[in-house]
């Protein structure tokens, strides 16, 4: 259980923070770049949901919240690397059902659209750009996630990874979900304006 008292706590005004483990990183560290982004993409995604209020939309919004839950479950396990040391306490990991679930709501959201002969634009409907905006930003957290792997002794899950790398995907297709519902894809027209 989180207890926030106080929001303030003046430990990180010298540009550090803590871990979970209690280790304090600097705030440029790849490790915090990695849950930060993490947030910045559950931010986007508050957003994007603004735009889901009617009953057409109710299984996409019911959809994010789960996500939602699920990048603070992200942000939590990147918070604790995984350096094989006893912690005293049963961290929070992505775990394969995570991953599972989020394929079979890409799956049943792309079971309802028509295949695609071209790239599309991030447009058409406000919540389908909103939506390319979170996919965006969870690809960019997807990015530092690897480079954070990449680093000697700085572990990331391989669940947490794929959850990643299918979230981005499922944004692509809840956008063009989104647009079916109304005007359709806004199509790339390559060299539209040579």
């Amino acid at each position: 259980m989180v207890v926030l008292n106080k929001i303030y706590t003046r430990t990180g005004d010298d540009g550090s923070t803590a871990l979970s483990t209690g280790e304090r990183l600097p705030k440029s560290h790849i490790r915090i770049e990695s849950y930060g982004t993490v947030d910045e993409t559950n931010a986007t995604i508050g957003v994007a949901r603004q735009y889901l209020r009617s009953p057409e939309f109710a299984i996409l919004d019911k959809m994010l919240v789960r996500i939602q839950n699920d990048l603070f479950d992200l942000g939590a396990d990147l918070c604790t690397p995984d350096r094989g040391e006893e912690l005293g306490y049963e961290p929070l990991r992505i775990i394969p059902s995570q991953v599972d679930r989020l394929e079979r709501e890409i799956d049943e959201l792309n079971a309802e659209l028509a295949p695609l002969r071209s790239f599309v634009l991030p447009a058409g409907h406000p919540a389908a750009a909103a939506l390319h905006v979170c996919r965006t930003v969870s690809r960019r957290a997807e990015r530092l996630m690897v480079r954070l792997r990449n680093l000697d002794d700085e572990p990331v899950g391989e669940p947490a990874m794929r959850y990643m790398n299918r979230l981005s995907d499922f944004f692509f297709v809840a956008s063009r979900w989104v647009n079916a519902k109304g005007e359709g894809d806004v199509l790339w027209t390559p060299g539209a304006n040579r």
